[in-house]
């Protein structure tokens, strides 16, 4: 039976916003592909100077410009479907009724797992599961306890039995579910832009003055110029993309996994 191996590069941002809350993002890609891509971006980092780890906290006006240019090397891979990259966040005029204290005190992982679970469409990843499909999750550095990432370690890989992923031949084993340090993986810098860039602007970050001040900062317009270089990206793949809605599938299921870069507003349906 083919053997198929994917790895899904994941981070999260604010878990509150003024407007959004709660953003996580991943980026899947062939392992296979993982160290030419890899290699590509170092090389691009290198050439334009960029020396530290790539943060969309570090854009300034010193910057901007080799940072827009590193992220149209990275949409590159993007838009071929090389890299496919998902945003997930939810909207705080949705609230959720009948929660348990249990859901409050565990909600970060709770959502990570429904992220994982749904938003790259893995359940039409393997027609007719003719194939062994493996995915290996590497979060970037977890922020609580070891005792609560063994729990979430567990608890994930328990995920391709549930009903939507069971007798599929998909397999997320325990063992390849491990945070790592953004700083030593490029792809994943990539992604803390993108998830950055779409954050600040769900939630009116680029709009912002300095107490006193009429207009805008000089990091606040830098990082507005790279956030619109990102969006004509991804509109160059998708012409009048909503970033504030989940994408559409043009009524095709499987392009929650086909798509190469997707949002989703989540909203929770019950309390389960």
């Amino acid at each position: 039976m083919p053997r198929r191996h994917y790895i899904i590069y994941a981070d999260e941002s604010d878990r509150r916003g003024i407007r959004y809350s709660n953003f996580f993002g991943g980026v899947l890609l062939r392992s296979s592909d993982r160290q030419s891509i890899n290699d590509i971006l170092i090389q691009k980092k290198a050439q334009l100077g960029l020396i530290r780890e790539l943060k969309w906290q570090y854009v300034d006006a010193s910057n901007v410009d080799r940072y827009i240019a590193f992220m149209d090397e990275y949409f590159s891979f993007v838009s071929t479907g090389r890299l496919k990259v998902r945003i997930m966040f939810t909207d705080n005029n949705h609230i959720v009724s009948g929660l348990e204290r249990r859901h409050f005190e565990q909600q970060y992982f709770l959502l990570y797992y429904q992220f994982i679970k749904h938003a790259f469409g893995i359940r039409y990843c393997n027609p007719n599961a003719l194939d062994r499909v493996y995915f290996s999750v590497l979060p970037d550095r977890i922020p609580d306890s070891e005792e609560k990432t063994e729990e979430f370690r567990n608890y994930l890989s328990r995920a391709t039995n549930s009903a939507v992923l069971k007798d599929r031949n998909i397999f997320i084993r325990r063992d390849e579910i491990n945070d790592v340090d953004s700083s030593k993986h490029v792809i994943l810098q990539g992604l803390d832009i993108i998830l950055g860039s779409i954050n600040s602007r769900l939630n009116g970050k680029l709009k912002e003055k300095p107490a006193g001040q009429r207009i805008r900062g000089k990091r606040t317009r830098a990082k507005e110029r790279l956030y619109k270089s990102i969006n004509q990206n991804i509109r160059n793949i998708y012409p009048n993309f909503n970033i504030g809605i989940s994408t559409g599938t043009k009524g095709i299921m499987e392009n929650r996994w086909h798509h190469p870069y997707r949002h989703w507003c989540f909203a929770s349906k019950s309390n389960d």
